[in-house]
Formats: structure tokens, C-alpha cells, sequence
């Protein structure tokens, strides 16, 4: 019933275990650019939610295998283990580890995902943008900004607007 009200919409492109491309290239203007994005729900088990694998499981890894390498923009609903993705106060990296080997093999310019609400936030690693999205709390409550950049994709420089 859910994917039928998304796709209903023609604003919305919703992405489980898939990709687009946005922007318009033009092949006699080299100025103009498209963005290749692969986006998945997936996520390590958690309590009795939507989208659950097993984690480190074998579907858990396929899922991670179907993104592209030459992706620029990896969305996903659980942040990659070690990357924002800690609770205040616990410490523990609850990331997925799949995810994380896969980024490094895929090695997307930017990646995006939410779940862990405290580990809300930007770093750059290894050529990768990692932003943690969530602008709720673990307590559900709206207390932290949604961040606006301006991206370069060529040169992966990024800018924050305010």
C-alpha cells in the first residue's frame, strides 16, 4: 500500500535497491552534469522493523553488492558502521559493517542516511562525504537542522549553506 502511494506521486522517485540519474547531460555542453544515485532501506536487524536483514547475513551483503560502481550518491535508511553512527552517551558504533566494506570498494562521493538520530552530522573520509540526515532525536522530537550544501560533482568539493 506504501509503495503504491509513493509511486503515485510524480515528484517522488523512490529507490529500494535501485538507481537513478538526475540532471541533464549534454554532450555540446560539458558544463552540464548528471548525478548518478542508488538508494535501499535496508538494514541491519533492529527490533521488529521494516526492512530488517540479519546482520553481517548473506542477503544483507547481496543487497550491498547491487550498488553500482560508478555511483556518485549512496543513500541508505542505517548509516555505514564507524561512520556517524553512535548513540550519545554508548559509544558503540551500530552501523552495518557490509555496508561500510562495500562503500570502500564502491567508493561513492557522497553518502546519506538517517536511523541513528543522535549520530546526526557531516565528515569526510577517503574521498567520501558521509552525512548523517536525521533531524529528530531518539526521543522523536524535531531539534536538529537539515543540512544544505552546494556540491561540485566533478570536483567533489562541498559547500554548506546556511
Amino acid at each position: 500500500e506504501a509503495l503504491g502511494i509513493l509511486t503515485g506521486y510524480k515528484t517522488i522517485d523512490y529507490l529500494q535497491d535501485e538507481w537513478i540519474t538526475v540532471g541533464d547531460s549534454d554532450p555540446h555542453d560539458p558544463n552540464v552534469q548528471t548525478v548518478k544515485i542508488w538508494g535501499s532501506p535496508w538494514q541491519p536487524e533492529f527490533y521488529n522493523w521494516a526492512f530488517n536483514l540479519p546482520r553481517n547475513g548473506e542477503e544483507l551483503k547481496t543487497v550491498w553488492d547491487m550498488i553500482p560502481e560508478d555511483v556518485d550518491i549512496v543513500i541508505t535508511h542505517g548509516p555505514a558502521w564507524g561512520h556517524l553512527d553512535t548513540v550519545t552517551g554508548q559509544g558503540v558504533p551500530l552501523g552495518c559493517e557490509l555496508l561500510a566494506e562495500q562503500i570502500k570498494v564502491v567508493k561513492p562521493k557522497i553518502h546519506v542516511c538517517g536511523h541513528i538520530h543522535t549520530g546526526y552530522g557531516y565528515k569526510f573520509v577517503d574521498g567520501t562525504h558521509y552525512f548523517n540526515a536525521s533531524v529528530l532525536n531518539e526521543k522523536y522530537t524535531f531539534t536538529q537542522k537539515p543540512m544544505t550544501v552546494d556540491w561540485n560533482p566533478e570536483t567533489n568539493e562541498m559547500v554548506f549553506v546556511d
